[in-house]
């Protein structure tokens, strides 16, 4: 296959067809079902995806808990209003964290910014890290829970740019997978947002089975990748965490020749950060900047599930990675024409 550049990943989409908010129920949202060697396209609704597997197939959630990154401020001695997105905790003890600030010119080290009405927190720029990135120390002496709390309580959901509308209070729920449990991400696995209680009561009533991995995605899935040829974007390392118990549910499946089904490039992406030799998943705990790309080899799941991705971004590229280029882009083209909605909140496409 001849090198894929990134200039090959652009489309038209229609702007009405980027979603600004969830369906009204988890797994109303619509399905595309592509399967891969026919080529052949199915149009169902995300509930139906438990028809397409069968006892002991395993789905892979991630299972990262989004926290309220987004924080809106001033500078103490201006009143300058500044906005705040948490990026990485740094140091609990001393309460660090990279941030990403906007507007960034006007932001020096030393500076102090304040946030919150009723309940302030006071933090002091100690160093730069980028044109827009900082390093802030917040000035808080109580105990680390008592910090949280107060951030959880004055910080916003961090809506993603393209949904183009302030967070409001359905989000707090919604912007999150039913089995978010380890927090850490800026940004909500999507993929596994179509996921209800009762369609997980189906799966063990059929015998379907699911293991939980983590990885806490950060900003840099919404990056624009700046260079043509996609061996050299270098993507942000992002915290995983795969125990024992996932692999082992993940390996059997392997074994026995059952589906393993990837809920999200997410998962994908950290199940093809630990690989075997010999094809099987390992136990991991660290960081990883993997790129998944066309052409790829992958190793772990059979059939993956993921949201319809904007032009050019780096979960379409993962996405065609694992359907096919030109299949998965045609079939783009085809949800388009059908009116399937995009991004955060939007449709699903299931490839098998």
């Amino acid at each position: 296959m001849h090198k894929i550049k990134l200039s090959q990943f652009g489309f038209n989409l229609p702007e009405e067809l980027i979603t600004k908010y969830p369906p009204e129920n988890r797994g109303d949202a619509r399905l595309l079902v592509l399967h891969k060697k026919t080529g052949k396209i199915e149009h169902k609704l995300f509930k139906n995806v438990i028809d397409y597997f069968k006892e002991d197939d395993v789905f892979v959630f991630n299972n990262t808990r989004v926290f309220p990154a987004h924080l809106s401020g001033y500078k103490e001695k201006t009143g300058a209003d500044i906005q705040v997105f948490l990026l990485r905790e740094l140091s609990k003890e001393q309460r660090l964290w990279d941030v990403l600030v906007n507007p960034a010119r006007k932001i020096r080290i030393g500076n102090k910014l304040v946030f919150g009405k009723k309940e302030q927190l006071i933090a002091e720029v100690i160093d730069n890290t980028t044109s827009r990135g900082r390093t802030l120390r917040f000035l808080h002496e109580g105990a680390y829970s008592e910090f949280k709390r107060i951030i959880t309580k004055i910080g916003e959901t961090p809506l993603p740019a393209m949904i183009r509308r302030k967070p409001e209070p359905n989000d707090v729920k919604r912007y999150q997978t039913i089995f978010a449990k380890n927090e850490g991400a800026v940004a909500a696995p999507t993929a596994g947002m179509h996921f209800s209680k009762i369609l997980l009561k189906r799966f063990e009533l059929c015998g379907i089975k699911t293991a939980e991995v983590t990885l806490h995605l950060g900003l840099g899935n919404f990056r624009s990748i700046d260079v043509e040829d996609l061996t050299k974007h270098k993507i942000d390392s992002e915290q995983i965490f795969i125990e024992d118990e996932p692999v082992e549910i993940i390996n059997n499946a392997k074994i026995n020749k059952k589906a393993i089904c990837a809920v999200g490039t997410t998962v994908v992406r950290t199940l093809e950060s630990s690989v075997s030799v010999d094809g099987f998943l390992k136990p991991f705990e660290g960081w990883t900047n993997k790129f998944v790309f066309p052409p790829y080899k992958f190793r772990i799941q059979s059939s993956m599930i993921t949201n319809f991705h904007l032009p050019y971004s780096i979960p379409l590229i993962s996405a065609v990675a694992f359907g096919g280029f030109r299949l998965t882009l045609k079939t783009y083209e085809v949800a388009i024409k059908n009116g399937y909605k995009f991004g955060t909140y939007g449709d699903a496409m299931l490839i098998l």
